[in-house]
């Protein structure tokens, strides 16, 4: 790691933020999760483009356990393994329910091994008409599209994309497929300019229509290029439990999305895995919890002309919650040491300062127990020993406050009716 790498894992850990430099520096000790997902990932790159999809993973743990620091581990794994990785955490601007809205921040966030710039130009400059994988992946769309498995102006705006010359057009094609919106008289033009206008008979999609076609056409365009497939990480979606009701049960339908459970939908070479926290299931969903979803949701969704079919699908995704999340462990006696003796490390090589030994035992209770708060609190008394803020023969504490959720439904919400569509 270079110096400045350094710095910001340093920077990042002393915030309980870990950043891709903290995961690096630091380690994953996660032993069973991790080889639950090197399975799963290998799974998903042996896909192809058959109908079947890879089932997603489920981690949970209290707030401050390490699932943020998990997926980056995991990011880092599956880079190394050809994947593209995205990494999408769950806030008000990127809700759960809104497949469109996730899958933009998929493209923001997507990286490909080699790096780069947006996700989807990156892989647009590396498309190569001339080769195997992309008369395939051509190949693909049109049948696709004629089994209706997506809408023609996919295979169409990927033919004018190869041939046209109007370098104007093609950008709006690539903004296209990354989730803008397009005007259909521009890909007929384009057509008409390739010499292809009778090839399509071209109607405009319905918007509500395309986040899953746009999530299945990346997938084959990522794997057109050469990747092995497209790792997404979901993180927050503990966020669910500020939703309103309806919002919670769409939410549901597209968590049975993304782990693989919809029959007849799938989307082979992806991996997902989402991180949740240890007591979401219980205290949102069980009949014994805080909302019941267990027992509102589906005659919820059944109310709604617009979500009605959605019922069991929300069902299929409360059900991944209740009994699918694998607990992440907690840190034993040699992992709380080793931790600490890398972190002891980087704090040397960022400060020239070599840090007393420091003890940080595996036990404790709540917050104390986590590793968050052993890597912080020695962090806390390196600094106070490093700036010369203690007395010989002071001892330091780090006083402590521990977060739990409460899942009450967020005053930013607006009021939602039964059909209401957002």
């Amino acid at each position: 790691m270079t110096p400045l790498d350094s710095r910001r894992a340093l920077e990042a850990l002393r915030n309980g933020v870990p950043n891709r430099s903290a995961v690096r520096a630091l380690g994953c000790n996660q032993p069973r999760a991790e080889h639950r997902f090197v399975k799963l990932l290998d799974k998903a790159a042996n896909a192809g483009a058959a109908p079947s999809s890879s089932p997603g993973m489920l981690v949970s743990g209290d707030f401050g356990t390490g699932k943020s620091h998990f997926l980056t581990h995991l990011e880092h794994l599956a880079l190394s393994r050809n994947f593209v990785c995205s990494k999408v955490t769950i806030s008000k601007e990127t809700p759960f329910y809104d497949l469109g809205k996730v899958f933009s921040s998929a493209i923001e966030n997507g990286r490909t091994p080699r790096g780069g710039g947006r996700l989807v130009e990156e892989l647009a400059l590396a498309l190569d008409p001339k080769s195997e994988k992309y008369e395939d992946f051509y190949r693909w769309t049109e049948d696709a599209a004629a089994g209706g498995l997506l809408h023609p102006i996919f295979p169409a705006s990927l033919l004018v994309h190869e041939k046209s010359t109007d370098l104007e057009l093609t950008e709006e094609i690539v903004s296209f497929w990354a989730g803008e919106r397009i005007q259909i008289a521009r890909i007929r033009a384009g057509l008409r300019q390739i010499g292809e206008a009778r090839r399509f008979r071209l109607r405009a999609p319905r918007v509500a229509d395309l986040p899953p076609q746009r999530l299945r056409f990346t997938i084959e365009l990522i794997k057109s290029v050469g990747h092995r497939g497209w790792m997404i990480l979901l993180d927050e979606i503990e966020l669910i439990g500020s939703y309103s009701i309806l919002q919670r049960g769409r939410s549901y339908a597209e968590m049975a999305r993304w782990m693989g459970r919809v029959e007849g939908e799938a989307y082979p070479g992806m991996m997902v895995v989402g991180a949740v926290t240890e007591d979401f299931a219980s205290a949102v969903i069980s009949p014994d919890g805080q909302k019941k979803d267990r027992d509102y949701i589906r005659p919820k969704m059944e109310d709604s002309a617009r979500y009605a079919a959605h019922g069991p699908r929300a069902e299929a995704g409360m059900r991944v919650l209740e009994r699918e999340s694998l607990p992440l462990e907690t840190p034993g006696e040699d992992d709380v040491n080793d931790t600490i003796g890398k972190l002891r490390g980087l704090y040397q090589n960022v400060y020239g300062w070599e840090p007393p030994p420091h003890t940080a035992a595996a036990e404790g209770v709540g917050e104390r127990r986590r590793m968050r708060h052993k890597i912080r609190t020695a962090i806390n008394e390196w600094d106070l020993r490093r700036l010369n803020r203690l007395r010989p023969g002071d001892e330091p504490d780090t006083v402590i406050e521990t977060f739990k959720p409460a899942y009450n439904e967020s005053p930013d919400l607006e009021p939602e009716t039964a059909d209401d569509p957002g």
